[in-house]
């Protein structure tokens, strides 16, 4: 007999890493919905958390965030509602269904002066408007006290949308010298890389 398909609740769905959750196969049968804006608006929690109460999921994934790092320093008001207002209604939402919730944050959560790779309980001490935002965000979902798991990305790039890689292909198809920021290191991470992750942990 055919197991029912694992009813999933994905917001982000147009995303890099939701595009390539929507995309990827799969080991069990699963029944993705995406919800549209038009609906569950990340600017309006009580959109999203109504989303969330009405949807009967087995499983909520929140990859949907205000990733305009240098334009969060303009619009912090807009960045904190999207990467921790909202993200804290739905964990709220998700908990009081009893469904669990995986929540996608970001290695902009540290500093980044520890010479070591980051563990998961090392203290977070953001230095921007988005990392502040995103940390705030980790710690309404675990205020929710629902069953939940965040995962830290880094550097996401793929096919889909905007990001580093392919800005830096462009450029360097265009120009025959880059001169970009040298301060900064990072790790460059696939989006179907974090999507098998994120099946991984919802699969457990």
């Amino acid at each position: 007999m055919t197991p029912p398909p694992l009813r999933i609740l994905l917001f982000g769905g147009t995303g890099q890493v939701g595009s390539e959750l929507l995309r990827r196969p799969w080991p069990v049968p699963v029944r993705i919905a995406c919800p549209r804006r038009d609906t569950a608006d990340f600017a309006h929690p009580e959109t999203v958390a109504k989303t969330v109460a009405m949807a009967h999921a087995d499983l909520v994934i929140n990859a949907a965030a205000y990733t305009a790092v240098d334009k969060a320093e303009s619009e912090p008001d807009t960045a904190e509602t999207v990467n921790a207002l909202t993200p804290g209604a739905l964990a709220r939402a998700a908990a009081d269904v009893g469904v669990p919730l995986i929540h996608l944050s970001t290695d902009y959560v540290f500093d980044g002066r520890k010479p070591a790779p980051y563990a998961e309980n090392d203290p977070t001490a953001p230095l921007s408007v988005y990392g502040t935002t995103k940390a705030s965000g980790e710690a309404a979902v675990r205020a929710a006290a629902g069953r939940h798991a965040i995962l830290r990305t880094s550097w996401v790039y793929s096919a889909h949308g905007g990001n580093f890689v392919k800005t830096m292909l462009r450029l360097g198809g265009e120009r025959p010298v880059l001169r970009i920021v040298d301060d900064q290191h990072g790790a460059p991470t696939a989006a179907s890389d974090i999507a098998d992750a994120v099946m991984a942990v919802a699969l457990r």
